[in-house]
């Protein structure tokens, strides 16, 4: 099977990507990776095919008016570049990551079918839901089922809206106002942090976390047996700032030792009890009591499936919508802003309470409940 896969170039959209091209690969079919930015040089490195894209005829971010607009307009003009760049690959099947809708698009211009890929837990509008991105569990009773229609009827015009802006991209791709849709959705999530909903898609599979280190470096911990703090700066353009600075300042005189990894510089003044620079998450969690993190998905997914508690300092995004998912099912808490006082009460918190890391590992043993991306892949292909 020859597998297109399309993806944002964020870390948190692109490394699931690499992820499952790897899968792939593995399984003895043939992916190739369309995505642009840093991160296309490290997939063609782990030996991903990654051609080179062309720019796209789009308006700058910062010049846009009407987000949504602006969100399918640029789908349309990525349907049109990828479009002759994915033929050339000979595809039977193109994976779409949430963030690169084009790529839906150009597999039917194509004629080919397609699946969604969602780095995440699902975040389709349910009737059974309060608006994703609320934070919000389940209203119960007569005043939380009224709270959440209230809330959903809110976000219907919005939708609708974005439903309109949709249709007027299609057509202008000489695409019929409704397409089929993606033959599969790959929620590559812990069944943990999904929500039960009564409308969940048919062909809708939760495949488990898709997780890639994006270096072989070994960050080593400092000497000693006292408990690892791991700090993992948020690789989202919305997530909180300044998390390190905080942590490590609410951390003096703990007791604890600290890591924090991250993409850019380390921060400045480091104390002994502390070590900072790129290297691989999977390894330090062997070896981390807690982490300390913006919310994205793939931290909190590398923390949980390691049956490592966290202290979550949610940005902008989805993070709210996790963090509050992570707390509810016990493994989290939430500290907003990054205070180093409440941030410090959290961390004692969790390391004194066992509770935490016990959630945490039930999290993890869910992974044992997920389908495999590769043969729900398949199986989209072969239901053609």
């Amino acid at each position: 099977m020859r597998v297109a896969v399309v993806s944002g170039g964020e870390p948190g959209h692109v490394f699931p990507a690499i992820a499952l091209c790897l899968r792939l690969a593995e399984a003895g079919d043939e992916p190739t990776l369309f995505t642009v930015g840093r991160w296309v040089h490290a997939a063609r490195d782990a030996g991903i095919p990654a051609p080179p894209l062309p720019e796209l005829p789009l308006t700058a971010e910062d010049d846009r008016e009407d987000l949504g607009r602006w969100q399918h307009e640029r789908a349309a003009a990525m349907a049109l570049a990828l479009a002759p760049r994915i033929a050339e690959s000979r595809p039977d099947l193109v994976v779409c990551d949430v963030l690169a809708p084009g790529g839906g698009l150009a597999a039917e211009l194509l004629g080919l079918p397609w699946a969604k890929l969602s780095p995440h837990p699902l975040y389709e509008p349910s009737r059974g839901l309060p608006p994703v991105g609320s934070g919000l569990a389940v209203g119960e009773g007569l005043t939380g089922r009224l709270r959440d229609t209230l809330l959903r009827a809110a976000t219907a015009r919005s939708i609708r809206q974005g439903e309109r802006q949709q249709a007027k991209a299609r057509l202008g791709l000489g695409l019929p106002v409704r397409g089929p849709g993606p033959a599969a959705r790959l929620i590559a999530t812990l069944p943990a942090l999904e929500v039960p909903r009564p409308d969940w898609p048919a062909n809708a599979h939760v495949v488990g976390p898709l997780l890639w280190e994006p270096t072989q470096e070994l960050l080593t911990p400092p000497p000693g047996t006292a408990p690892l703090v791991l700090i993992s700066a948020s690789t989202a353009a919305a997530g909180a700032v300044g998390v390190a600075e905080a942590t490590l300042e609410a951390l003096r005189g703990l007791g604890v030792r600290a890591v924090v990894c991250t993409f850019g510089p380390p921060p400045a003044g480091l104390p002994e009890w502390a070590r900072a620079g790129l290297g691989r998450q999977d390894e330090l969690l062997r070896e981390a009591a807690v982490v300390v993190g913006g919310g994205g998905h793939g931290v909190l997914a590398k923390a949980l499936v390691a049956g490592v508690p966290l202290v979550i300092v949610p940005g902008g995004g989805d993070q709210w919508e996790l963090a509050n998912r992570a707390t509810r099912q016990g493994s989290a808490l939430i500290v907003r802003p990054s205070e180093p006082t409440a941030l410090r009460a959290a961390i004692r918190h969790i390391l004194a309470e066992p509770r935490f890391a016990a959630a945490a590992a039930r999290a993890a043993a869910t992974a044992a409940q997920v389908s495999d991306p590769v043969q729900v892949c398949r199986n989209a292909l072969s239901a053609r």
